[in-house]
């Protein structure tokens, strides 16, 4: 009977480090194929449905809807039909093989134990082939950080980082040194927005194991991702401290108990007040949090803002509309504006990157990813149009609508998601005039537009009634100053006051 192939939770998308189990679309017993849809999990970005790499049937489900798990543990474990033993399954599921099982057939016969025979060489090499034929039985469709055998690989990068980790395991509390390679095949991706950096389950672990926190870190890798030897400087580092305090904490552990025995699970210390619930801050709430988080604390931001009169485009959208044209929304006539600016004004579109050293970049890009918030079910999420610049109002209308939905039924993906270069915030639609707006981190700015109510207006010298409201740009002081601030500002509000100047295109 073939050992189960266990199927590790992949990475998303964009270095994401866990995500919530919503529901299982399979049960133990079942038979599954190649490329089934097995589980819906709901990560920071949006839900996902994942698919199997492997066919046959499902022999364990590691884990309860609700439940979060960490990206790299397992998800499920499944039992290929009417076949001999995997080598893949044997690294996941069966105890480890012996050395000499997994040795080149060179290395084994020279190594002088009486073990070492040209039998057991031949044997690795036949389940090596076997396992590789076993591969290109896969789609090779990929889904996000992971693929299907055949098409991607992963399976042998797998294995050979198995084998990695049985040598270092037993010598956890001993740094062990990888090479540069070994070390970068074990990095993933690092969220742009995300504190600390994301890395491999096997650093993962260790930090865990040890207690180590790893937002505290500063990596050493590339982009300031976290390694193996951060962590291992990190216990170095705190072993003096948390040695003398590691006794004390077991007396006072019994004291603790009787003060909080009562009160704690309904009343709070602080306030006495009950406690009605507790929300766990996880899914998207925990990625804007930690975002909003980063963007106060590292971004010196400044406000500018200016009333608008926006009757005149009031006016060219209600004459498009009697004479029977498809219209579009009033964002998308603003963000067309907005990309216009922002040829004019590049500083704003832009982002600063820090290299290990402490120094500093402002990259600048070819092209505009216009980002706009959506306000959605699972939180507020800022989906983006890519190449902004090249769009008409009409097209925008189209393109930001279609991003709106996909991102309310939780299936936007991480690069429609994550890939803005300016945010454009419509938060007039919730009946307020206007907001000092948090920069979406990493960039550098984001322009807020209020509500459109009547208010009096000087035209000509006269008083009169007209279509007001209010537009609020908070930008990143270390790229620009308050003069090219302003003048973007006061680009986009006379073209809202001229529409007709630059919508030639509509």
């Amino acid at each position: 009977m073939s050992e189960p192939r266990v199927f590790l939770l992949p990475d998303l998308g964009e270095g994401l480090t866990e995500a919530e189990l919503v529901s299982w679309h399979v049960a133990v017993g079942d038979e599954i194929a190649v490329d089934q849809p097995i589980a819906e999990v709901e990560t920071a970005k949006s839900a996902v449905e994942v698919p199997s790499p492997y066919a046959g049937i499902v022999a364990e489900l590691h884990g309860k809807p609700g439940e979060t798990l960490d990206v790299g543990k397992p998800l499920i474990s499944v039992t290929p039909l009417g076949a001999d033993a995997p080598v893949a399954a044997a690294d996941d599921a069966a105890p480890a093989p012996s050395p000499d099982s997994i040795r080149p057939a060179d290395d084994a016969a020279g190594s002088g134990r009486p073990d070492a025979t040209p039998g057991a060489a031949s044997s690795a090499a036949a389940d090596a082939e076997t396992y590789r034929e076993e591969e290109k039985a896969g789609s090779g469709n990929v889904l996000i950080g992971y693929g299907t055998p055949g098409g991607h690989g992963q399976a042998r990068r797998t294995r050979a980082r198995k084998s990695s980790v049985a040598v270092a395991e037993p010598a956890e509390t001993t740094p062990v040194s990888l090479s540069k390679e070994d070390e970068l095949a074990l990095l993933r991706t690092r969220v742009p927005g995300k504190l600390g950096a994301v890395i491999s389950p096997l650093v993962r672990r260790m930090a865990r194991e040890h207690g180590v926190d790893l937002d505290g870190i500063s990596g050493s890798g590339d982009s300031g991702l976290i390694m193996r030897r951060d962590v291992e400087a990190a216990l170095k580092t705190a072993a003096p401290a948390a040695e003398p305090e590691a006794k004390p904490a077991e007396v006072p552990a019994p004291v603790v108990e009787p003060t909080g025995t009562s009160a704690s699970s309904t009343t709070d210390a602080r306030t006495g007040l009950a406690v009605s619930t507790r929300t766990p801050v996880r899914g998207v709430r925990k990625a804007v949090a930690t975002n909003m988080v980063r963007s106060r604390s590292e971004i010196p931001e400044a406000t500018v803002w200016v009333d608008v009169d926006a009757t005149a485009l009031m006016e060219l959208r209600e004459g498009l509309k009697a004479n029977g044209a498809e219209v579009p929304g009033l964002l998308a006539f603003i963000a067309r504006f907005v990309t216009a600016g922002l040829k004019k004004y590049p500083e704003l579109n832009t982002r600063i990157e820090t290299a290990n050293d402490g120094s500093q970049e402002i990259v600048s890009f070819d092209g505009i990813n216009l980002g706009f918030a959506a306000q959605t079910d699972r939180g507020l999420v800022v989906p983006s149009v890519r190449g902004a610049e090249k769009l008409s109002a009409r097209e925008l209308d189209a393109e930001i609508r279609r991003l709106t939905q996909v991102a309310r039924d939780g299936k936007a993906t991480p690069t429609e998601l994550g890939s803005g270069t300016f945010t454009l915030n419509n938060y007039g639609v919730f009946g307020v005039d206007g907001s000092a707006a948090i920069i979406n981190h990493p960039e550098v700015a984001i322009l807020g537009v209020g509500r459109i109510i009547d208010k009096p207006w000087v035209v000509n010298g006269e008083l009169a009634v007209r279509k007001v409201t209010e537009l609020t740009l908070t930008f990143d002081h270390r790229v620009c100053d308050g003069g090219t601030a302003g003048g973007f500002l006061r680009f986009v509000a006379d073209a809202i006051e001229n529409p007709t100047s630059l919508l030639a295109d509509i």
